[in-house]
């Protein structure tokens, strides 16, 4: 349906009781229905307010990739809604059985490990280097002295270095390596060997390109649980979020086994503010698969009696700015990746993105890095910025 040719008026009827309660809910959160504002929400067919009521997130997220409404700034209109914390204020009945599956089942076995590599991280080399830095880095950069994207994820690179204490000759063990960006960094610059672990074959492939370039990097295609060697020093950026509640202590005690005793533990993570909340559902089934978000507390529940917190810096705030810089750059390169990957996959990712930066501006999830050790550091452990 195009939208263009449409009344978005005729798509609300005002006298429907659920119309008229989610209008006066969003009215909370300054967005009008078919209003002109750029973060406001226009209908371009019926049924959104019943997909939204009775299936969250997931049937919100799926009639904007079919179509069914719009926003010029989703990224505001996520914004406004979570800030404004409307999502606690509706509590569809359809899904508790989503919040059961995730709090009792173990998504995240050995078995089912692979499944996000092939659903998200297999997409495409060349897909991801359109969006991405130029080293290919797909977590939150650091912009506190950066003006892009490319300085941002350096900093964020650098930093995670200098935190981790690096000196030339170190082995260190990325933890969900992904396409390398860390490892080639710190053998680049700090004289360190690397060995990744990754459960994507395209990432895994695009290692060998880093390592035909004679950097000692070396890409293991395996679960982090299968890991035994010990190292100098660990970092994991961005891969806590597929370990899951159920194994969180496990995933402890594989750093722990394979951490030298005086070595230094980097866990670079996106959290939510809040214990007991389930997985979004529209983030489960699109995006990242079995995925779940630790609390605070799950860190250091899991951390107990295995590692000391030596530092928790929290920068969130800069995953907003990340997200929309790979929004950019994915809007940029799409006419090339448009037959191959279709309508409703570019507004599939539109959705994820903006909603993300949304939810980051908003401070409804955050971005921590931990230093851990494991005896403590004598005499203290000094921050770096």
């Amino acid at each position: 349906m195009n939208s263009k040719t449409f009344s978005h008026s005729a798509f609300f009827d005002e006298t429907s009781s659920s119309q008229r309660f989610v209008a006066e809910l969003l009215e909370k959160a300054d967005i009008r229905i078919n209003g002109d504002r750029p973060w406001d929400i226009k209908f371009n067919a019926h049924g959104v307010i019943d997909e939204a009521l009775t299936r969250g997130n997931l049937g919100l997220g799926e009639s904007y990739m079919n179509g069914d409404w719009d926003a010029e700034r989703l990224d505001e209109f996520f914004f406004r809604l979570l800030r404004a914390c409307l999502p606690e204020q509706v509590n569809p009945r359809k899904l508790v059985f989503h919040h059961l599956r995730t709090r009792l089942l173990n998504l995240q076995t050995a078995s089912r490990a692979f499944e996000v590599g092939e659903a998200h991280y297999d997409l495409g080399n060349d897909f991801y280097a359109a969006m991405l830095d130029p080293r290919m880095t797909y977590t939150c950069g650091y912009w506190r002295e950066a003006d892009d994207l490319a300085q941002a994820q350096e900093a964020k690179l650098d930093l995670i270095c200098r935190k981790l204490e690096l000196e030339p000759g170190m082995r260190v063990l990325d933890i969900g390596c992904g396409w390398g960006s860390f490892m080639a960094y710190a053998a680049e610059h700090y004289g360190v060997e690397c060995v990744g672990l990754t459960i994507s074959r395209e990432q895994a492939d695009y290692g060998k390109s880093l390592m035909q370039q004679g950097l000692p990097v070396e890409f293991r295609l395996k679960d982090y649980r299968d890991e035994t060697e010990q190292f100098d020093r660990i970092v994991s950026i961005g891969m806590f979020e597929h370990v899951g509640h159920k194994n969180y202590r496990t995933y402890m005690a594989v750093a722990n086994r394979c951490l030298k005793d005086d070595g230094l533990f980097l866990l670079h993570t996106i959290g939510k503010n809040v214990r007991g909340t389930s997985p979004d559902p529209w983030i489960d089934k699109y995006i990242f698969p079995n995925g779940e978000l630790p609390a605070l507390g799950h860190v250091t529940d899991a951390a107990e009696e295995l590692f000391v917190v030596e530092d928790l810096h929290n920068f969130g705030a800069d995953y907003d700015k990340t997200l929309m810089a790979w929004h950019e750059n994915f809007e940029a390169a799409w006419p090339q990746f448009a037959d191959a990957y279709g309508e409703r996959f570019y507004r599939m990712w539109r959705y994820y993105l903006l909603s993300c930066a949304g939810a980051f501006r908003a401070r409804d999830i955050q971005l921590w890095q931990f230093v851990l050790s494991k005896k403590g550091v004598l005499g203290g452990y000094r921050r770096v910025s």
